[in-house]
């Protein structure tokens, strides 16, 4: 299933700096990072649920935001991509 990751965490202060790195670090161990504050994450439904539990015990629910779009596995219909930033194939080979 596809699901779309985004977050604004509040970096007024050296606890939301460093809450901002641990979601954005959590986010890219499982996704793809699409635009600053939003990944696509690829993955079964039990690994997203513990993707989104840790993620959740991160933020501060006070001062950060945190959306999920549940795309499902029929994304590709669903996303179109128009500018700079080149897009990628979840599905496809990955090179490290």
């Amino acid at each position: 299933m596809m699901v779309l990751v985004s977050y604004d965490v509040s970096t007024t202060d050296a606890a939301g700096r460093k809450r901002l790195r641990k979601v954005a670090k959590q986010c890219q161990n499982y996704g793809q990072r699409v635009q600053n504050s939003v990944f696509e994450i690829d993955t079964d439904y039990g690994t997203f649920l513990k993707v989104k539990d840790a993620l959740l015990k991160m933020i501060d629910e006070e001062k950060d935001s945190l959306r999920f779009y549940y795309l499902g596995n029929n994304w590709a219909r669903r996303i179109e991509h128009f500018g700079a930033k080149e897009s990628y194939n979840p599905e496809g080979v990955i090179i490290l």
